[in-house]
C-alpha cells in the first residue's frame, strides 16, 4: 500500500496541519477540509464534528467495538459545523459559516452540512456536501448553500435523478457550473437545474473489483482532462457485529470525452484506517490536496504538479 504523504515529503512537498482555536472546539475533532483556488486566493473550509472518534488500530478494542462515537454529555448527536478561511502559509483568517437564516430544527441525529466542498459557480461561492436532518428517517441529499461573507443565503436541496435513500460525495466539476460526478464506475455526470438533477452523461463500466466512491472536487488539469481523488471503503465486523471502516483512496484521470485515463495505485495518506480527502486544487505549479485523518485532524498537503502526475502514471 503506497503512503501518499510519505512519498511527497521525499520528494519536496510540504505538509501543514489546519487548526483552529480550541476555543471553538472544546477538544473534538476537525476533519475533511475542501479547498478551492478562488482567483488566486486558496480558500478552505474546515468541518468541525463537535465530537471525538475512538478508533481501535489494533485488536484491543472496546466494550462497544472498534468504532466509538464520544459525545459531549449535553449533546449526543453528530452535529457537523463549518469554517470558512484564506490559507497563505497560514491561516490569514477563519470564520464560522453562519447558517442560522436558513436553519430548522433537526428531525434526524446527524445534524449540519457534511463534507462540503468548496466550489465557484457563475461568479457565486458555494459550499455542496450532504444534509441528512430534514427527515426523520436520516435521507441523504446533496445541497448547494450560497455563501457570503461567511453567511448562508440561500439553500437548495437537490433531488437526483432516481429516488434513493442517501445522496452523498458528489463531486463538483470546478470548471462546469453545476455539474457533479455522482458515481465512479461507470463515471456518471449529473446537472443541476433548480433543484433536480439529471443525468447527462454515463460512461463504460470498469472491470473492478471494489466500488470507488466521491472525494474531492474535480478540477481541470490542462487539455480538456479533468482529476479527482476518490475513495474506497472496507468494512468487516467483529463478533459482536460491530463495524469496522478501512478508507483508501486513488486519483482518476478522465480525458476530454470523459473516458477514465487513468486510475492510480490505491494509498493512504498517513496509514490511518479512516481518512478522507474532500479537496484537491491547484496553483500556479503545484497541487492542492487536503484530507482528515481519523475525523480528528485536518492537513492541506502541497505538492509539484509534474512530480504527481509522474507518480500517477507510473
Amino acid at each position: 500500500m503506497a503512503n501518499l504523504v510519505s512519498n511527497i515529503l521525499n520528494n519536496g512537498g510540504d505538509i501543514w496541519p489546519l487548526i483552529i482555536p480550541s476555543e471553538h472546539t472544546n477538544g473534538t475533532g476537525l476533519c475533511n477540509p475542501s479547498i478551492l483556488n478562488d482567483n488566486g486566493k486558496l480558500l478552505i473550509n474546515l468541518r468541525h464534528v463537535q465530537y471525538d472518534f475512538y478508533h481501535t488500530f489494533g485488536k484491543y478494542e472496546s466494550r462497544y467495538g472498534p468504532l466509538l462515537y464520544m459525545h459531549p454529555d449535553s449533546d449526543r448527536t453528530l452535529r457537523t459545523v463549518n469554517y470558512l478561511m484564506e490559507w497563505d502559509q497560514y491561516i490569514q483568517w477563519y470564520n464560522k459559516v453562519d447558517t442560522t437564516l436558513l436553519d430548522k430544527p433537526p428531525v434526524w441525529e446527524f445534524i449540519g452540512l457534511e463534507d462540503a466542498r468548496l466550489v465557484r459557480w457563475d461568479d457565486k461561492l458555494y459550499l455542496t456536501g450532504v444534509r441528512r436532518d430534514t427527515t426523520t428517517n436520516g435521507e441523504g441529499r446533496m445541497e448547494l448553500s450560497l455563501i457570503e461573507d461567511c453567511k448562508e443565503i440561500e439553500r437548495t436541496r437537490i433531488q437526483p435523478p432516481i429516488e434513493t435513500y442517501c445522496e452523498k460525495n458528489w463531486m463538483p466539476i470546478t470548471d462546469m457550473p453545476f455539474h457533479y460526478v455522482k458515481w465512479c464506475n461507470p463515471t456518471e455526470i449529473v446537472k443541476v437545474e433548480g433543484d433536480k438533477a439529471q443525468t447527462i452523461f454515463t460512461g463504460d463500466t470498469l472491470n473492478l473489483r471494489y466500488d470507488l466512491r466521491g472525494g474531492s472536487n474535480v478540477i481541470n488539469i490542462g487539455d480538456g482532462y479533468h482529476m479527482a481523488i476518490v475513495h474506497r471503503t472496507q468494512f468487516w465486523r467483529n463478533e459482536q457485529d460491530n463495524k469496522q471502516s478501512i478508507y483508501t483512496h486513488h486519483i482518476m484521470v478522465w480525458d476530454k470525452d470523459w473516458k477514465v485515463d487513468r486510475i492510480s495505485r490505491e494509498f493512504n495518506f498517513m496509514g490511518g484506517d479512516i481518512e478522507f480527502c474532500v479537496g484537491l486544487e491547484q496553483k500556479d505549479n503545484d497541487f492542492y490536496i487536503t484530507f482528515g485523518f481519523e475525523d480528528a485532524a485536518a492537513y492541506l498537503v502541497k505538492v509539484k504538479k509534474d512530480w504527481l502526475i509522474n507518480w500517477i502514471y507510473v
